[in-house]
């Protein structure tokens, strides 16, 4: 059931035991985790930290915690399945399910008792009602008993037969009509239902749902302020939200960073060296800019590489006039950002937009947020993102999940900047591992449109393709392969077509991490219709794959399996 009071229905339950916190492996869970944690910090509030990769892991976790703990706090995962059959808990089990994924799963909605769900339910939700979905044993219980009537033998003292058949046949008819009327019934709520779980799609940010409950309860703090942000801004660059969606949830976060901000001006006026400042801006769609040379924040940046489609020596040649436009020396473009000269970085972010203007890049800049910590250390939002996302699926050390999760968290505390510096290095590797790869898939064109969709297989032995073995990795790769593939073809029903793009994941095993995005001019919803269609395709050729990740779009499959299980796809999406 939705929780309509959260601080009386869930956190003044939680407060005085001990609980389980079962948190999902993606940014915008880690930022929820981190405003829970600091709320329970303040209440003294005994609990357990678990990361769950994957449903297998979700299992494993709760058989080992469900002897000590009755509460379990989800964050970003369980909405979407129905969770008591995945989980067989007891009765006395309690689940709070804080989850963006959609469409929550409709048992999860309508159980009362074991299924707390902390979900905005300002959301487009669209849940069936309860009576087209769920059905009273009494009717079938009336079928039956018709049934048994209409058989039963004459004891000898019974009507007359005339009177007795008229009677049989009334409660055949009857039961007939109840039959038909149920099998109606039965078509129209498989229809209802496939209507409201066809599509995948995300909801607002955990992070901010997390942080409203300490601002209803008045303990909201500048750093849960700044963990919101995050969530959000990583819904954003992980492309999980329409646009409009983003700058609505922009707008409830700039008025709790004025409220914040006014509040604390006595601070900001001491200027004490630990101090923090949030401040909303439009700024640039450059990653890592601030961390960077801006020559190589250009060339690694999506927005700007597909606009001059910069794996082509035309691509290439324009570059070069958008930097003589700009009227910036070579030297200072391609040197880090920290040490250009004062007078060009104050009105950088004009001079930039004015040539992106000319160049028809009209929406360069973005509704983001900024963070002052003391005097030197600024960044954006998305470089945190960027950052966090890096640590979280750092691939370069023989590393746990585990231990790179608790990094990922660490980085997020800003008593932890040398730990984030360390992932804005990583996420630099990364962005150049992506362009690299996007260039490299354009020029030896390993895009085949398959019909229904496009199709892009990553093979063993293409350099960094360890990294695309992780799904946020492998999701940026396919974002911006799709708008890089679209900005380059001269085929315009490419831009009304998904991809679907394989990378190896495990060679022992002879398996593949399979990834499905919508098309590129679908820029409305973001809703994503892979999940269902992978699961059909797979039942119906029965191909070995592991539906575990929490996103329905990413799963596992076996290599020599990949024919068949394309091949359903394009039947089934045809």
């Amino acid at each position: 059931m939705f929780v309509t009071d959260i601080r009386k229905e869930f956190y003044d339950v939680v407060v005085n035991q001990r609980v389980a916190l079962l948190v999902s492996p993606d940014i915008d869970a880690l930022c929820a985790c981190k405003v829970l944690q600091a709320l329970f910090h303040c209440d003294q509030v005994q609990y357990t930290l678990v990361p769950v990769t994957g449903w297998q892991d979700l299992g494993t976790a709760f058989m080992e915690h469900k002897e000590q703990y009755q509460y379990f706090v989800l964050i970003n995962c369980g909405a979407n399945v129905d969770l008591l059959e995945t989980l067989q808990p007891e009765e006395d089990s309690v689940f709070f399910i804080c989850d963006t994924h959609r469409p929550v799963d409709v048992v999860n909605v309508y159980n009362d008792s074991q299924i707390k769900l902390l979900i905005k339910q300002d959301d487009d939700l669209g849940v069936p009602s309860y009576d087209d979905i769920f059905r009273d044993d009494d009717d079938d219980e009336d079928e039956e008993r018709d049934g048994d009537d209409s058989g039963n033998e004459s004891d000898g003292s019974a009507e007359p037969s005339g009177k007795r058949r008229r009677y049989d046949e009334g409660a055949l008819e009857r039961r007939i009509e109840r039959q038909r009327a149920r099998r109606e019934w039965e078509a129209r709520r498989r229809e209802i239902l496939f209507d409201y779980e066809q599509y995948e799609f995300h909801g607002t940010s955990a992070a901010l749902v997390m942080f409203e409950l300490a601002w209803v309860m008045s303990k909201d703090t500048k750093d849960m302020l700044w963990w919101s942000v995050i969530g959000l801004t990583d819904q954003w660059v992980h492309d999980k939200i329409p646009h409009m969606k983003y700058v609505t949830d922009i707008a409830t976060l700039q008025r709790h960073v004025s409220r914040h901000n006014h509040r604390n001006e006595d601070e900001e006026n001491s200027l004490s060296i630990d101090c923090m400042r949030i401040s909303f801006e439009y700024d640039l769609r450059l990653v890592l800019y601030q961390h960077w040379s801006l020559y190589e924040s250009i060339c690694n940046s999506c927005y700007t590489s597909c606009s001059f489609k910069l794996w082509s020596i035309n691509g290439q040649k324009k570059l070069q006039e958008f930097l003589a436009d700009m009227g910036l020396p070579l030297k200072q473009v391609r040197q880090k950002f920290n040490s250009m000269d004062m007078t060009i970085k104050e009105n950088l972010r004009e001079v930039i937009e004015e040539s992106a203007n000319k160049f028809g890049m009209r929406d360069i800049r973005v509704q983001t947020f900024g963070v002052h910590f003391g005097f030197k250390n600024r960044f954006l939002a998305s470089d945190v993102v960027h950052a966090a996302a890096a640590l979280l699926e750092n691939v370069e050390k023989d590393e746990t999940p585990a231990d790179n999760f608790i990094k990922a968290l660490d980085c997020l505390s800003r008593s932890n900047l040398e730990r984030l510096h360390l992932g804005i290095d990583l996420a630099k590797r990364k962005l150049k591992a992506i362009q690299q790869t996007v260039a490299s898939c354009i020029c030896t064109n390993l895009i085949l449109s398959q019909g229904p969709f496009l199709y892009c297989h990553l093979l063993e032995g293409t350099p960094d393709v360890k990294l695309f073995s992780k799904p946020l990795a492998l999701t940026l790769l396919c974002k911006y392969l799709l708008k890089a593939f679209v900005c380059s073809t001269r085929n315009k029903r490419c831009k009304i077509l998904p991809l679907i793009m394989a990378a190896p994941l495990d060679v022992e095993k002879g398996t593949v991490i399979v990834l499905g995005i919508p098309p590129e001019s679908d820029t409305s919803d973001k809703k994503n219709f892979f999940g269902r269609a992978f699961e059909k395709a797979a039942e119906n050729t029965s191909s070995r794959t592991l539906h575990d990740h929490f996103d329905t779009s990413v799963i596992e499959l076996k290599m020599e399996d990949r024919g068949k299980f394309l091949d359903a796809l394009i039947t089934l999406l045809s």
